[in-house]
């Protein structure tokens, strides 16, 4: 049983394939450096990382991931630290510093050169960092120094580059100082620092444990040192994403709760849910509805039942359009007739407006179908001209509502754009 053991454990090995400490040192400190070909991939890469965000490309930003030569001068500082060279420290230092500006500077000329400047899913994804994306950099910096420390390194780099994901923040940044929002920009950096920060402490850590020699022996006064500064660095950066991450959660489990409750609550008879609006920020149910008019007693209810799901607290806003009354085309005179449906048709067009459909004009008239398979029957005739397309399932919404506004299932319906 030993053997197998020993044999288990002795897979787990990092020493056995470590790469020569010389050839280490030598392989991170040429790519530490910027100037040349690290420069002009460095610049290359702020372009493609920028391009991607941009027209929300996950796989351009993808390729700038594999392209980017920012986690050289990383791994330098990380190494650097432990094995307490001050030279390639200083060294590793000063490139970062301006691989950052450099990055900054690119991107933010880009987005403010570029027509389009909405800020999609990709940037919008980079700006609020969690302990999630601790753990990621962390994980990612520790494969990173391993692969740079062994003879076989294999794709692990490039899948680190992909993980780590140093680029795309930067560029995120720069739209953030670009569109003078600084919220974005706040954001998008610490992300970067933290990447920074836990990819620099992997290769401290592994560097340590594979026992590489030191530069220079520190003594006693220079390591107590050392290691406050380290410790202070990692709190400073760990505890806003724990915050954050702690934000997100919260969120999170407010959008399930108040989804469930909608889902399972918000069925009123007569009544036909047009809209619903969740802020988590705010802790805000919004319901849109259309059909019989809602009581009070109703609306209490509901809020009533808020509780069973763990919303205490959260607001309830219940809305509904216009009600009307309207008899049988053949039971009132002509005047009438087209007073109660000019009234009606104005009642329909705001409360489509109010619903946000891109409507631009409506035309709406009780008719009477005849034909030779069945008895003549009232029939709404609805004509909607759209300023903007529609998709199929926002067509079948409002000819649902409809029928549930003018309380019958007979209505004709065309859209044109």
């Amino acid at each position: 049983m030993y053997p197998v053991i020993k044999d288990i454990l002795e897979k787990f090995r990092l020493h056995t394939h470590r790469e020569d400490f010389h050839a280490v040192v030598r392989n991170i400190d040429a790519g530490v450096v910027f100037k040349g070909t690290n420069l002009w991939i460095l610049i290359f890469a702020i372009f493609i990382a920028s391009l991607g965000l941009n027209v929300n490309s996950n796989a351009v930003i993808i390729g700038a991931m594999l392209v980017s030569p920012l986690m050289g001068p990383i791994v330098g500082i990380g190494l650097a630290m432990a094995i307490n060279d001050v030279q390639l420290l200083k060294k590793a230092s000063r490139n970062f510093a301006f691989a950052v500006i450099a990055s900054l500077v690119t991107s933010t000329l880009y987005f403010i050169l570029t027509p389009l400047n909405a800020a999609h899913s990709e940037i919008l994804a980079r700006t609020s960092p969690t302990i999630y994306d601790v753990l990621i950099a962390f994980v990612g910096g520790l494969a990173g120094i391993i692969a740079l420390a062994s003879k076989f390194k294999g794709n692990v780099l490039p899948g680190v580059a992909i993980a780590t994901a140093l680029m795309p923040p930067l560029c995120t940044a720069g739209y953030g100082l670009a569109t003078f929002q600084i919220n974005y920009f706040g954001g998008a950096f610490y992300l970067f620092l933290i990447n920074s920060v836990f990819i620099a402490l992997a290769t401290l850590i592994v560097a340590r444990f594979l026992r590489f020699p030191f530069r220079k022996q520190p003594n006693e006064e220079s390591r107590i040192k050392a290691r406050r500064i380290i410790w202070m660095v990692i709190c400073m950066t760990v505890l806003p994403s724990i915050y954050f991450a702690y934000e997100i959660i919260t969120e999170t489990r407010f959008m399930q709760q108040a989804k469930s409750f909608v889902e399972r609550e918000a069925i009123l008879p007569g009544d036909y849910l047009l809209h619903k609006s969740i802020d988590p920020k705010q802790r805000t149910i919004s319901l849109v509805f259309g059909g019989n008019r809602i009581e009070e007693s109703q609306r209490n209810e509901l809020r009533k039942r808020m509780r069973l799901y763990n919303l205490e607290g959260a607001k309830l806003e219940i809305k509904q359009g216009f009600s009307v009354e309207h008899a049988k085309p053949e039971k009132i005179t002509l005047e009438a007739q087209r007073d109660a449906n000019n009234r009606l048709t104005r009642q329909i067009y705001s409360e489509l407006l109010a619903q946000n459909f891109p409507v631009a004009s409506v035309s709406l008239e009780a008719s009477l179908e005849i034909s030779d398979s069945s008895e003549p029957r009232d029939i709404w005739l609805a004509s909607i001209k759209l300023s903007k397309h529609l998709n199929r399932k926002r067509q079948v919404d409002i000819k649902k509502w409809l029928k549930v506004r003018l309380n019958t299932e007979n209505i004709a319906i065309s859209f044109s754009p």
